[in-house]
């Protein structure tokens, strides 16, 4: 019983004292290894550049990968990811029959669309949105502009989650009265009114008056108003109740385009439907390619899922994050084949000191400890001014690019990226250090004292 407590006692006291010489024969190695390093700055420095410039790299990348994968992303989780869109789509038969005609008549109807509306006494769909979308010459003053007429219904600002920048969207009261209201998409408003407040202003199409009571913020080009497949810059848009639409403009809408002129008869442009469960959102698109497929016998209507493209584009994030990663992985193992090298010639460079200290006791393992420590204190630093680099490139490439009158450029900092670069860092000096190391702790004691 007292031999017990006796060695539990000696434990117990000798067990800080061996962590306080461990301590402080690491913290004497560490010495070494940056006096080491300090005493050859260029080389040490150019050692590491790769290191830098893959660490740096890596999170970079990460960083306008993720921003401008999240920008795609956001896009169509803002057409919804409950909606189910329809949309009218001219034929290719109907080159020939617009010249016997010079009006095409195609597209969704109204009778199609009250047919899709029956669903939503069942309470599968829960809002419906009908659009007509044509393009047309507006006019401000003197000024001219060719922008796209959109006459939609009031709940478009929800389904479409549109921020206004000034004013407001029309109401329901503008819809049933069919007021010569509009709202301006940013670029319109840009155009008209660069320097003045368009609120109150009137806009003419052809000998339509219509005053604007709203300007809509700036969106990505992504996508087409109302969020259709197709890519369109819906800044242009110019916003008109419905109703205003039908009765102003009629069923028959002439285009001038390219010096021609042409007419097209479309009821309904696009229908935006809100489906009220997730999980019902493609049943629902095949009973409405059902519908539309037995009503018409041309194919001028066509049908998208936003949820699909997002799950196709959450896909292609991921393969995009790993291809990334792959690429600028490549850097790191580059600086650590340089970090290899430059070992390799530091233990041919201190093959008498090594051999002076295996003379005065030192292990083997101590001196595998030491050059590994080498390796691994410049791959952390490398790893630490790389990751200081790249973050300055994120956050300040990004105004510079906006600063000089070039595109949006999105940047989105991967946090996990800079662990995990950091992390590789010190991963490379382990592995392509512990050669040079191992190599030096072999060297036999008596040959290294003879070297000259």
């Amino acid at each position: 019983m007292y031999w017990f407590l006796l060695i539990l006692i000696v434990g117990l006291v000798a067990a800080p004292a061996a962590r306080i010489l461990l301590w402080e024969k690491s913290r004497r190695m560490l010495l070494l290894a940056l006096r080491s390093l300090w005493l050859h700055k260029l080389r040490s420095f150019l050692s590491v550049l790769g290191i830098i410039i893959g660490t740096a790299a890596v999170i970079a990348l990460m960083a306008f990968g993720e921003g401008s994968m999240q920008d795609a992303l956001d896009e169509i989780e803002r057409m919804g990811a409950t909606n189910v869109i329809v949309r009218s789509v001219k034929p290719p038969d109907d080159a020939s029959s617009q010249r016997r005609n010079f009006v095409a008549t195609f597209g969704l109807t109204r009778t199609d669309y009250e047919r899709i509306a029956t669903m939503m006494q069942s309470g599968i769909i829960t809002r419906m949105v009908p659009m007509r979308v044509f393009p047309q010459e507006l006019r401000y003053l003197a000024e001219m502009y060719n922008g796209r007429v959109v006459g939609t219904t009031p709940e478009y600002v929800e389904v479409n989650q549109l921020e206004m920048a000034r004013g407001r969207f029309f109401d329901a009261k503008d819809y049933k009265y069919c007021n010569n209201v509009a709202v301006l998409g940013h670029a319109v408003a840009r155009h008209f009114f660069p320097f003045d407040d368009p609120i109150g202003k009137t806009i003419r199409i052809g000998e339509q008056l219509f005053k604007v009571i709203g300007v809509c913020r700036e969106r990505l080009p992504v996508g087409s108003a109302g969020g259709s497949v197709a890519a369109e810059d819906f800044n242009k848009d110019f916003y008109i109740p419905l109703t205003t639409c039908n009765a102003r403009f009629g069923e028959v809408i002439y285009i001038r385009q390219s010096g021609s002129r042409r007419g097209e008869q479309v009821e309904i442009s696009q229908i935006t439907l809100t489906v009220a469960d997730m999980d019902r959102v493609r049943p629902t698109a095949e009973v409405i390619r059902q519908l539309l497929a037995e009503k018409h016998e041309r194919q001028d209507w066509e049908l998208a899922i936003p949820l699909d493209r997002l799950r196709q584009a959450q896909n292609a994030k991921d393969r995009y994050q790993m291809l990334l990663v792959l690429i600028a992985s490549i850097s790191l193992v580059v600086g650590g084949i340089g970090i290899m090298n430059i070992m390799l010639a530091t233990v041919s460079e201190r093959v008498r000191e090594i051999g002076i200290r295996r003379a005065l006791g030192a292990k083997r393992r101590d001196i595998t400890s030491q050059f590994l420590l080498e390796a691994v204190a410049q791959t952390s630093l490398g790893g630490l001014v790389g990751v200081a680099v790249g973050l300055l490139v994120v956050f300040a490439l990004p105004p510079l690019v906006w600063y000089f009158g070039g595109r949006n450029l999105p940047a989105k900092l991967h946090v996990p990226s800079v662990f995990l670069s950091l992390g590789v860092s010190v991963g490379v000096g382990i592995l392509f250090g512990w050669y040079p190391a191992r190599r030096a702790a072999r060297l036999d004691p008596i040959e290294a004292l003879r070297h000259e």
